[in-house]
């Protein structure tokens, strides 16, 4: 059988994807991913666009993967317990999937992303978590982007190897998502306090 019978965007992707994982998203190339199915660079544009395609189509497909676990993770859960589910399904994604999760983090084109499953899903997501703490308008959105960077900010740094005290890393992230629960039950209101 041909190595090009079947290929597809989403074949392609997937590869790309699994790829992300072993070299990181900067390192996958179409040469690379062509070389993957045993055909040369100019069979893949049938299926993608061009490199950033490509990995625009790896963002996405991580996107979703991540949010239907999260989806799952959280489901019939609210406050502390939903925090802590959303919290570990996010880090375990971005452990197992590293390069599929720094896909998801690159900067992209909002249209390309603008009605993707896995971006709208996130944002219901974490609206609904937030709104289970009393929040919304700019109060959810501020604590979204809270949230967002700390949960980014340990997965980064985790593996990535950046915590090199002796202490193990499970017992500072129950620490700090204790301290996010603590947060947002006593989140800061930018109200104004109607004169009396």
């Amino acid at each position: 059988m041909s190595p090009r019978v079947g290929l597809n965007a989403e074949r392609i992707t997937q590869a790309a994807a699994e790829m992300a994982d072993d070299i990181g998203i900067d390192n996958v190339t179409l040469a690379a991913v062509a070389k993957r199915f045993g055909v040369k660079d100019p069979s893949l544009y049938t299926h993608v666009r061009n490199l950033e395609d490509l990995r625009t189509r790896v963002a996405l497909q991580g996107a979703l993967e991540m949010t239907d676990r999260i989806g799952v993770a959280v489901a019939g859960r609210a406050g502390k317990d939903a925090l802590v589910a959303f919290a570990n399904a996010y880090r375990d994604y971005a452990r197992e999937h590293p390069g599929r999760y720094a896909a998801t983090q690159r900067k992209l084109d909002i249209e390309a992303i603008a009605d993707a499953p896995g971006a709208v899903r996130s944002v219901q997501l974490t609206e609904a978590l937030l709104r289970g703490y009393d929040l919304d308008g700019t109060e959810l959105i501020d604590a979204g982007r809270l949230l967002r960077s700390t949960f980014h900010g340990y997965a980064t740094l985790e593996t990535g190897g950046g915590f090199n005290h002796s202490r193990e890393t499970d017992g500072s992230w129950a620490r700090i998502l204790d301290a996010l629960h603590l947060l947002l039950t006593q989140w800061p209101t930018s109200k104004q306090e109607t004169p009396q």
